[in-house]
């Protein structure tokens, strides 16, 4: 048979629900095994033993899933509520005294820089009493110095929104306890239907990878590797095509 594309990944969380990893871009299974070499007078082995293996797989997914990342990885159910940027918010410095400004967005949360409209050169933040090319912040008001009166500034800075999205906080943890979840693999040949797959009973997630470029859509890694379970078994291939 063939197989074209790069099929559907479900996970599925020990004790949870399953999820798809989301638009899955790549999945790749590698299985490894050791072996030892019998060496006598000649330049070949007489023989080759096998001895442990070692399966491991990579996922890449265009859609980015709290669900997915939180359960699958962290171990983390995600909340309700996100932190969100406002960049680049512009205003002027007032012309008179006070020459504060509040930011829109709130609750706000943490100041993320200043700069002036027309060069983009940063300002820098003082804890009081700014001079010419300085400010300071206190929850989400924005005082300036009467020297930059009347200038253009970009502001940006966090914020919360408690209505919308979700977030994982991850604290550190002792070390020893892994999360674990099953995985379903499976694509179908697009000439006559039939579907192959691959079951994985047992995966540890052992890496994350997030990478941005120009031009191009933020595709998250995930690297996993898988074991047996209670019984013994480690994953089942399963073909469409009798032979």
């Amino acid at each position: 048979m063939f197989v074209f594309g790069s099929g559907v990944l479900i996970g599925t969380p020990a004790g949870g629900s399953p999820i798809n990893f989301g638009l899955a871009q790549e999945v790749t299974l590698n299985v490894q095994t050791t072996t030892k070499a019998l060496y006598g007078q000649y330049n070949f082995p007489v023989a080759i033993g096998a001895g442990t293996k070692k399966m491991t797989g990579k996922a890449k997914m265009a859609r980015i899933s709290g669900q997915a990342l939180g359960s699958l990885f962290f171990g983390l159910t995600p909340s309700v509520g996100v932190v969100q940027t406002q960049f680049g918010e512009a205003t002027q410095v007032p012309s008179a005294t006070p020459y504060t400004y509040t930011a829109h967005q709130t609750p706000f949360v943490a100041d993320q820089g200043v700069v002036y409209a027309s060069s983009a050169l940063p300002l820098k933040q003082v804890a009081s009493n700014p001079s010419q090319g300085q400010y300071s912040v206190s929850g989400g008001v924005y005082t300036f110095a009467a020297a930059d009166a009347g200038q253009g500034v970009l502001i940006s800075y966090t914020f919360t929104n408690a209505a919308s999205g979700e977030s994982i906080a991850v604290a550190s943890q002792l070390v020893g306890p892994s999360i674990t979840f099953s995985a379903n693999l499976f694509a179908s040949d697009p000439g006559t239907g039939k579907q192959f797959s691959v079951l994985l009973y047992n995966c540890v997630a052992e890496k994350l990878s997030f990478g941005t470029k120009v031009e191009d859509f933020l595709v998250p890694e995930l690297d996993f590797q898988c074991f047996a379970n209670a019984a013994g078994q480690v994953c089942q291939f399963n073909f469409g095509d009798a032979a």
